[in-house]
């Protein structure tokens, strides 16, 4: 089960990315906004985090930390073979991006 969970996260994390955009045409307007991560040390990244990773995906290795603004922090992780992204707020509490 936590395969899928961590596949399923892999795979939303991977369509995840955004960018900012803005078009103009006559008289609309789409902005597409884009949070702003900004990269930390892995060892910076809050105990509640790496202890709900070591709980709910077990032999996960965190690569890179991001945080943004809303301390919401990004991590690119290795589990095995695989390797993804997800999510969490500053409580361990994983989020869907």
């Amino acid at each position: 089960m936590r395969k899928v969970l961590l596949a399923s996260a892999l795979i939303l994390g991977g369509f995840a990315a955004q960018a900012i955009t803005t078009v103009e045409n006559d008289n609309t307007a789409l902005v597409i906004s884009q949070e702003e991560f900004t990269e930390i040390a892995v060892d910076q990244v809050p105990e509640a985090i790496t202890t709900a990773l070591e709980k709910d995906f077990k032999g996960a290795v965190i690569n890179k930390a991001y945080v943004n603004e809303a301390k919401e922090y990004k991590l690119e992780i290795t589990m095995g073979e695989q390797t993804g992204v997800l999510y969490a707020k500053e409580n361990g509490e994983w989020i869907q991006k």
